[in-house]
């Protein structure tokens, strides 16, 4: 609800694309300065606890933002700093939030439980653009969707009171450069997850479209808010389609093929959506990069997880979700700053080309991912 919110508030200030790239590029600097302290402090202390600040520090955001929408609604860099804020949560958020899962199942379960979790996700970055859309086009401004993301941010602080978690016992080594550095020299040495989180990491920096949709609902396919709203969760409606298909049958052989071949789908969907006028066919077209990028994700999520033992989950964690946040919001400051040199089309076009080279560089590089078969830990530890 809040990138839909944000993200034409912004637009409907300044008119320009470049501001659009600044918002993603506002909430991944705070990542660069903290994800090595935000993993180690989820290795050191309670996750549950730490999940519980971080809902409560994006409930702070969402009254900042309604505070400043009230009180000075013309005011960007305002938003700009909320959003820095945000970002600085989610550098914990993140690797808490990921490095709690394997003590929620047994290990047995754990690709079934990454796909039902990502399915469970998608459903709200279905449900959440579309939402947010819609409430921002029936009371005509963001307020309502800040105070809605307020108040569901407050539930979830109170619904994370309730989780119980398999207790396990963690080493805590003091802090060093030693052990603040541990999970770059594990990444390295496991060839298949660096190749794995690497190659989304540069795929979806070339081929995110997500930052331009103001952009396509606003001046290509003239759809307004609730358009945006629908193009916002079209991805994630294919996205849940996909974990529940992978989760009712999953990935059993062929693991890094399969992967390589979904993002391959990803950057060519992405050039279908660049070319298309019609707001269905880009519904589907988005539709389907969200289906595709999926299997990037599970894949992606079993690996790391599987493969980390769980005194590191955070550190590795943390260096994931680097990774994630060059390719979400960085990615779109690259879409912005694209779109303001060449056009918004071409810088979706020139996206979708550049996620397939990456695709034929890393599939060189990383036999390893190309080879990789099945996703168990007796395939994974040899590495």
């Amino acid at each position: 609800m809040l990138s839909v919110a944000v993200g034409w508030q912004v637009y409907e200030i300044t008119h320009r694309p470049l501001d659009l790239g600044y918002v993603g590029l506002a909430q991944f600097l705070p990542g660069i300065v903290l994800f090595l302290f935000a993993g180690h402090a989820v290795d050191l202390f309670d996750r549950r606890a730490l999940l519980m600040w971080c809902y409560a520090g994006f409930a702070l955001c969402s009254a900042l933002l309604l505070l400043i929408s009230w009180r000075a609604p013309r005011s960007v860099h305002l938003i700009y700093v909320v959003l820095a804020l945000m970002g600085a949560v989610r550098s914990f958020n993140f690797p808490a939030s990921r490095a709690i899962l394997p003590q929620l199942v047994p290990e047995e379960h754990f690709a079934n439980a990454v796909a039902w979790n990502s399915s469970a996700f998608q459903i709200a970055t279905i449900a959440g653009p579309a939402l947010g859309g819609i409430v921002y086009a029936i009371s005509r401004g963001p307020n309502t969707v800040y105070a809605i993301a307020f108040a569901i941010s407050i539930l979830a602080m109170a619904m994370t009171v309730r989780i119980r978690i398999l207790t396990a016992v963690r080493s805590k080594e003091p802090v060093s450069m030693r052990t603040v550095f541990a999970g770059f020299r594990f990444i390295w040495e496991k060839k298949l997850i660096l190749g794995s989180i690497s190659l989304d990491m540069f795929a979806v920096l070339l081929g995110g479209a997500v930052a331009l949709l103001p952009v396509y609902a606003r001046e290509i396919l003239r759809a307004g808010p609730w358009g945006l709203g629908l193009l916002r969760s079209a991805p994630g409606i294919g996205a849940a389609v996909m974990a529940i298909a992978v989760a009712h049958y999953p990935i059993r052989r062929r693991a890094g093929l399969t992967m390589l071949l979904c993002v391959a789908g990803f950057g060519v969907f992405t050039i279908a959506f660049g070319l298309s006028r019609s707001l269905i066919l880009s519904l589907i077209a988005l539709f389907l990069v969200g289906a595709s990028d999926m299997i990037s994700v599970i894949v992606r999520a079993t690996l790391v997880q599987i493969a980390t033992p769980d005194e590191m989950r955070g550190r590795v964690n943390a260096i994931d979700m680097l990774f994630i946040g060059v390719s979400n919001e960085l990615g779109e400051f690259e879409s912005g700053l694209t779109a303001h040199l060449f056009g918004t089309v071409p810088a979706v076009l020139l996206g979708g080309l550049g996620t397939l080279v990456v695709i034929g560089i890393w599939a060189w590089l990383f036999p390893e991912l190309r080879k990789a078969d099945q996703l168990t830990v007796a395939e994974l530890m040899p590495q």
